[in-house]
């Protein structure tokens, strides 16, 4: 079962979102909080796997809950769900500990997508909040403290669109071993582990091609 706390100080939205994870099976909803200190107040005696966070809250916004939550409770996983699909937030909750970001006018499929995926450790960021963030970063490579090659971004670009090797190594017109190739190259320069660091990275820091 996944515990779930919804933090947002609109009654409608609090009240949407529980009757709608009430028909799904495997999920809870355990709590509810209106501010960023109710939330953490609550959570002292409430179990909780995933906090759905809004970010605009009284008392203290979703962005510093999220820092206080992840500082006290580092297992717990933080799903943003909000109306702003500003990339300034964006990387502020990234970078303050969330493990997604979807915006309020999600499906229900997306939503719990989200859920799953957040609650297996892994992810989550919804199509809009990704296009919408690389749109934002386009010409800000001059940010970064990486030299990549031009074909090392047009790789890095494609990884974050999600297309497969194969797919990638169609659109460049080169062959997967070689794409296999820019991808290694690209985790050794930025020193991460995986794809999924990748696409994190390029989020978080801002680096775009």
């Amino acid at each position: 079962m996944i515990n779930i706390m919804i933090a947002d100080d609109h009654r409608m939205i609090i009240d949407g979102l529980t009757s709608m994870l009430a028909t799904e099976a495997g999920v809870k909803v355990t709590g509810e909080a209106s501010s960023g200190k109710e939330l953490l107040e609550k959570m002292e005696q409430t179990p909780v796997d995933i906090v759905l966070m809004d970010i605009n809250m009284p008392e203290l916004d979703g962005i510093e809950a999220t820092r206080k939550v992840k500082a006290k409770y580092p297992a717990v996983r933080i799903l943003v769900l909000s109306m702003y699909n500003n990339p300034e937030f964006i990387r502020s909750l990234l970078e303050a500990g969330a493990s997604g970001y979807i915006l309020k006018n999600t499906g229900k499929d997306e939503l719990m997508e989200a859920i799953r995926q957040v609650y297996a450790g892994q992810n989550y960021y919804g199509k809009e909040v990704t296009k919408v963030m690389m749109e934002s970063l386009r010409g800000s490579s001059s940010n970064n403290n990486f030299s990549l090659t031009n074909r090392e971004k047009e790789v890095l670009k494609l990884i974050v669109e999600e297309c497969t090797t194969s797919e990638i190594a169609e659109r460049l017109f080169i062959s997967t071993h070689t794409v296999e190739t820019h991808r290694k190259n690209l985790l050794s320069k930025l020193n991460l582990k995986n794809t999924a660091g990748l696409v994190k990275y390029a989020i978080e820091k801002g680096y775009y091609l």
